[in-house]
């Protein structure tokens, strides 16, 4: 704004004083909440006012903390931006073709050392997954003719992400086959695996069931109630019907028929077994497709005879021999594996046929058997009875535990045969009381004896203060006189005390004596005071009582 006009008189007001302290620079804040105070102190249990009205005054070096605490904001430096150039890329793939290239990259190593790993049969730089995924990229000529022409067009702008692994791959010489070759190569173990194990698990099978005594028993078991229900004599049955045993149930307890036989064949043969844990290759046999075994077998035997195929495509464009030969060796050892892994596919298959024959299946049948349906219905048999047999031994378990408790149901246990040696026992004379008794001063303790007899052969009737009572008064004197004996004769005395409370304490209540009942009076002849006032008393009741008979007929 524009100075204001000078005063009226002419004179100019003169300039501020310049200050001579220095400007304060920005400092950390501390943003807490400032408190505001009372009007007036108010007093209270701790002191007047608040603790801050109590407080020093405390001097502080400014500079220091201007110093430690300076605000040391960046100031942004505004950069003015030309405009953005767009770097460009040469695409010619279309975006769903890109975009599958691109995914399949992120689990792939550089281009650059794809293309040495394929040269070289590298397998530790691309896993057997990556080769299957390249296989999936390889270019077509269409697709090579595009990126080379637009290359050409275009020498300075770089190709795009998914068009320079194309353009490399297209680089490779006998790129297809080498893939194929080397696919086949890692995958050739695995391949072989699934083939060799299942045939040796159904030919481990067989073995297991035909030795197993617990199987043979159960198809007797089954034989020979099938034959009383039919009323036949039946030599066999075959073994598609064990997938119905489990629906058969008896009209009674409903039942099935697997319950039955595994109740026979558990109170028969009492070391037989669930049978299911004895059979594991049929397990896992019957989770095995043998027609697709066999189609796996074939495309193996083509799968070699095509990598033969690619190796000759690929020695032509091949320099290294050792490379070559190592390649040669491998396919030669693929070959003689897959003879004999030819025939023993059909000898298994033959010994499985001849099982089927051992096992009562019509000859015109056997071949229409598939070896998966067979082995599932084993299995599942297997397991069924394996299941049924621990239900009955449960039960059988519970049966026995519940006869052992009725036979002692009503006793006492001092009467079963687990405790009848303890009862006798402890009935025997102890030997601390034969030594006892041999001892002197028998007869003070034959009086003690005696005491505690009496005490316990008293009668239930009588009042519990007066025999208390009457064994403090009794007693008395025995304590008098045992305190005259030797010290050695008062620790036997009380031993032999102690051993004949205990004998009163655990004496069977049989082994006491029965305290004598008293028989309830009649009260038909109770006499009254009154009657006997009014009446007088009769003749036998006065001689009864030891009157003098010349007053027997005055009245009372």
């Amino acid at each position: 704004p524009p100075p204001p006009p000078p005063p009226p008189g002419g004179l100019v007001p003169p300039p501020p004083p310049i200050s001579l302290s220095p400007q304060k620079k920005k400092t950390v804040k501390l943003f807490w909440k400032e408190l505001k105070q009372a009007d007036g102190p108010q007093k209270c249990r701790f002191g007047r006012g608040t603790v801050w009205a109590s407080l020093d005054k405390v001097e502080v070096d400014t500079n220091k903390l201007q110093h430690l605490f300076e605000s040391k904001s960046k100031e942004l430096s505004v950069v003015k931006k030309g405009p953005e150039i767009k770097k460009s890329a040469i695409l010619v793939l279309d975006s769903k073709r890109s975009n599958a290239i691109n995914i399949g990259l992120t689990v792939l190593p550089a281009i650059h050392v794809i293309k040495n790993a394929i040269l070289s049969f590298d397998e530790f730089a691309i896993s057997k997954e990556g080769i299957e995924k390249i296989l999936t990229m390889i270019p077509t000529e269409e697709e090579k003719q595009k990126i080379q022409e637009a290359q050409l067009t275009n020498p300075d702008v770089p190709l795009g992400t998914a068009e320079q692994f194309l353009l490399t791959l297209a680089s490779i010489s006998a790129l297809t086959p080498r893939l194929q070759l080397w696919a086949f190569k890692l995958n050739y173990e695995v391949l072989e695996k699934e083939i060799a194990e299942p045939l040796f698990d159904l030919k481990l099978g067989m073995e297991q069931l035909s030795c197993n005594l617990t199987f043979r028993r159960i198809l007797a078991t089954l034989l020979a109630i099938g034959n009383f229900l039919n009323s036949s004599n039946a030599k066999g049955f075959e073994l598609s019907y064990l997938e119905k045993v489990v629906e058969v149930k008896d009209t009674v307890h409903r039942q099935s028929l697997l319950h039955h036989t595994c109740n026979l064949v558990v109170d028969n043969y009492q070391e037989s077994s669930d049978i299911y844990s004895e059979i594991p290759a049929i397990t896992r046999s019957a989770k095995v497709d043998f027609e697709l075994l066999a189609e796996n077998l074939v495309q193996l035997e083509r799968r070699c005879k095509a990598s033969w195929e690619n190796l000759k495509v690929v020695t032509k464009h091949e320099t290294k021999v050792a490379l070559k030969n190592k390649m040669m060796d491998f396919l030669k050892d693929c070959t003689q594996r897959i003879i004999i892994l030819k025939v023993v596919h059909r000898r298994v298959i033959n010994r499985f046929h001849s099982f089927l024959l051992f096992l009562g299946q019509p000859s015109s049948s056997v071949r229409d058997i598939k070896v998966t349906s067979f082995c599932r219905i084993i299995s599942e048999f297997s397991l069924e009875y394996r299941t049924t047999r621990d239900r009955v031994l449960t039960i059988k378990r519970k049966r026995a535990i519940h006869r052992e408790r009725t036979k002692t149901r009503g006793k006492m246990i001092t009467e079963t045969e687990r405790f009848s040696g303890a009862v006798t026992r402890s009935d025997s004379p102890s030997p601390v009381s034969m030594a006892v008794e041999a001892e002197p001063h028998q007869e003070e303790h034959e009086n003690m004896k005696n005491l505690l007899i009496s005490s316990d052969l008293e009668p239930r009737s009588l009042r519990r203060s007066r025999a208390v009572r009457s064994l403090g008064n009794v007693s008395q004197p025995l304590m008098s006189a045992a305190q005259e004996d030797l010290s050695s004769s008062q620790e036997d005395a009380t031993e032999d005390i102690m051993n004949q409370l205990v004998k009163s304490v655990t004496r069977n209540p049989s082994d006491k004596p029965a305290s004598p009942k008293t028989r309830k009076r009649s009260r038909l002849n109770r006499k009254s005071l009154r009657r006997t006032r009014k009446t007088g008393l009769s003749l036998e009741v006065v001689q009864a009582l030891g009157l003098n008979s010349n007053r027997t007929g005055d009245k009372v």
